[in-house]
């Protein structure tokens, strides 16, 4: 498993790694990087976690490892778990957030994938699809999608609009 660097309350390394999922002391925080990749027809790329991970929709992300900045952690989650090279102007960081015991980066890229090119990590990811926002609220709703990858979801594209409505007013 891949060592993680606890962080404080203002993003700064304390010089303490983990590698589990234990419950983390108060005080200390781990990174964790999640991206919304979106092609033209507003169908997003989501991938159903493997079934050690849950089993469960999700986007693709993870943990940033120690010494990692996060944009190449999620350069480095996507290539590993899909397969697929993303460059860094190809990405965007939406908004950052400190949740519980995380610190959440979620990225955006707009790209269109053709799906039989990826190549999966199969110990995480059983599958991967385009689904629209109507059809990942189902899967929320009959308990098939992280909720917590779906809060995040719905912040991106609130973030995305709010966006576009202040640069279109200096249109």
């Amino acid at each position: 498993m891949e060592e993680r660097e606890f962080v404080d309350k203002n993003r700064n390394p304390i010089g303490e790694t983990t590698t589990g999922e234990s419950n983390i002391a108060e005080g200390k925080y781990v990174q964790i990087v999640i991206i919304c990749i979106e092609n033209q027809k507003k169908e997003f790329l989501i991938q159903k976690r493997a079934q050690k991970k849950n089993g469960k929709w999700a986007l693709t992300g993870g943990h940033v490892i120690s010494g990692e900045e996060s944009v190449h952690a999620i350069l480095r989650e996507v290539q590993e778990e899909l397969g697929l090279r993303l460059q860094k102007r190809e990405i965007e960081l939406v908004f950052s957030k400190r949740a519980y015991d995380c610190f959440v980066d979620i990225y955006y890229a707009k790209k269109e994938v053709d799906l039989s090119d990826l190549q999966l990590e199969k110990e995480e990811v059983e599958t991967v699809k385009w689904m629209s926002l109507e059809e990942m609220k189902t899967l929320r709703e009959k308990n098939l999608f992280l909720d917590y990858h779906y809060d995040c979801l719905q912040e991106c594209i609130y973030f995305l609009e709010k966006l576009k409505e202040e640069e279109e007013k200096y249109v």
